[in-house]
């Protein structure tokens, strides 16, 4: 069928859109499962994104409740249906956010601390676990040296980099004012060039990040795989797959990794997608109040592996799920792991990842930091994963994950690696090779290896429709005033 489909493509005369095409090439691997979409009000999940997008904002951020109403997170809260629901109310003693639906039921998200927020399943005022406050083993950042600290020598500035050029490329990051530019770094062989930060905002302040969060998830794999928890090519132990004949025992960890499962769970990226169908499961595995890794774990088939490409949270969940499981392999507390194993080897400080009600890391975009944190982690990336001369991510895995993942190049879509985009269709005016952590409203840590640059810009969402050609001229720039290698 697959082949039959490719020949009608290249038959003279006629024109076969991508989305056809996608729509086609997936209906011949199609297991034809019948799908149940995830239980409750849409309404009610949208606002209980929209309670956590506030709570965050507030408590995390440090925003004022009318900026953040009007401005962040329509990800899980779409402004349109904002107007459905009774204002936020904010409670700053008991550090939560509050919001009324029209039947009088009332969603509600609480500030934890280290685990920042959690909305509560509807109907509970209760989380089922017990947060933990996560101590951070680094020195004071105002005294130590960058990366480690936030100290910043000018004398260290390269002298092959003209700073004007650079004072260019950051006034076409935060221009045109529309596009929201909240927070932008460049480095340059690990060295802050240029940074510039919103009203509002510092080197120090935590902003939402999305699903830039999909390649902390590899991250930790990757750390994992160091220490010879898992593999790339092992099939994925997931404890819900083991029964004998359950087709979901081959997915391989890799295809996880790959967004290529196969796994039936319903995204608004699908090209298929259609919202009269029920509310999709890649956002209810935010908002739903659930276990998100037994729901996750608990798809079905729509493909089998490696043969499809598509942007589903139930992938990176489930290596989130699998994080954990080798997390508690290696005896070490989960919740605190990632502080331990990363942030305090890169002097990482404003990293907050949130969990669901049952402290799973919702870490396919939920999560906080700051422009220069951001930029320490992609820096482990250009450095192929080693710090200060230790190994941090096993030996192969940043080119694993920065190289064009098979199923998507067959969907004739080489933009996807292992949790990171790539720029394989060279639309974006930097080398092909160049990878991305991205995430939705404009966010994004791109590696340009070929550059020695990564370049950090963070904005706030509203600003979204005008935040890829800011960038965009920014890397222009870029491009011109650093040399390559």
């Amino acid at each position: 069928m697959y082949l039959k489909i490719i020949a009608f493509i290249l038959l003279p005369g006629i024109l076969f859109s991508q989305k056809e095409f996608l729509l086609a090439r997936a209906d011949s691997f199609s297991l034809h499962t019948p799908y149940t979409p995830p239980p409750g009000d849409p309404l009610s999940h949208h606002t209980a994104g929209y309670a956590k997008i506030m709570c965050s904002a507030v408590f995390i951020t440090g925003l004022s409740p009318d900026f953040a109403k009007e401005n962040v997170g329509y990800f899980t809260s779409p402004y349109k249906f904002r107007k459905e629901v009774g204002n936020p109310v904010v409670d700053y003693t008991n550090k939560t956010v509050s919001i009324t639906l029209p039947n009088g039921i009332v969603r509600k998200a609480i500030y934890t601390g280290s685990q920042g927020c959690i909305t509560y399943k509807e109907g509970e005022n209760m989380l089922h676990f017990t947060p933990k406050s996560i101590t951070k083993n680094l020195p004071d950042a105002d005294k130590t040296k960058w990366p480690s600290g936030n100290l910043i020598n000018p004398s260290e500035y390269p002298n092959d980099i003209a700073k004007s050029k650079i004072e260019s490329a950051l006034d076409a990051a935060f221009t045109p004012a529309e596009a929201m530019t909240a927070a932008i770094v460049i480095t340059y062989k690990g060295k802050i060039i240029g940074e510039r930060y919103g009203d509002g905002i510092s080197s120090t302040t935590p902003l939402e990040s999305w699903s830039m969060g999909k390649s902390l998830s590899a991250t930790q794999m990757g750390i994992l795989m160091n220490k010879g928890i898992y593999s790339i090519n092992q099939n994925a132990p997931i404890p819900e797959w083991q029964k004998k004949g359950d087709p979901r025992s081959k997915i391989k960890i890799k295809d996880l990794l790959h967004m290529s499962s196969g796994l039936y769970c319903r995204a608004p990226q699908d090209p298929d997608f259609d919202e009269s169908k029920g509310y999709p499961d890649h956002l209810y595995l935010y908002t739903g109040g659930i276990n998100s890794f037994e729901y996750a774990a608990g798809l079905p088939q729509q493909f089998p592996p490696n043969t499809v490409g598509r942007y589903r949270n139930s992938d990176p969940g489930l290596i989130n799920y699998l994080n954990k499981l080798g997390i508690q392999k290696l005896g070490m507390d989960y919740l605190s792991f990632p502080q331990r194993a990363l942030f305090d080897k890169l002097g990482i400080r404003t990293m907050v990842m949130e969990t669901d009600p049952y402290g799973n890391f919702l870490t396919q975009g939920y999560e906080y930091a700051s422009a220069r944190d951001w930029a320490r982690l992609g820096n482990l990336y250009l450095q192929d994963g080693v710090w200060n001369g230790q190994r941090l991510l096993a030996k192969g895995f940043v080119k694993f994950v920065s190289t064009l993942a098979e199923a998507w190049v067959k969907d004739h879509r080489p933009v996807y690696g292992g949790l990171f985009w790539i720029n394989g269709d060279g639309k974006l005016p930097i080398p092909k090779e160049s990878y991305m952590m991205l995430g939705a409203g404009g966010q994004s840590v791109t590696i340009i290896p070929d550059h020695d640059l990564v370049v950090v810009r963070l904005g706030h969402f509203k600003g979204s429709n005008m935040a890829d050609d800011a960038l965009n001229e920014c890397y222009k720039i870029l491009m011109e005033a650093v040399p390559s290698h």
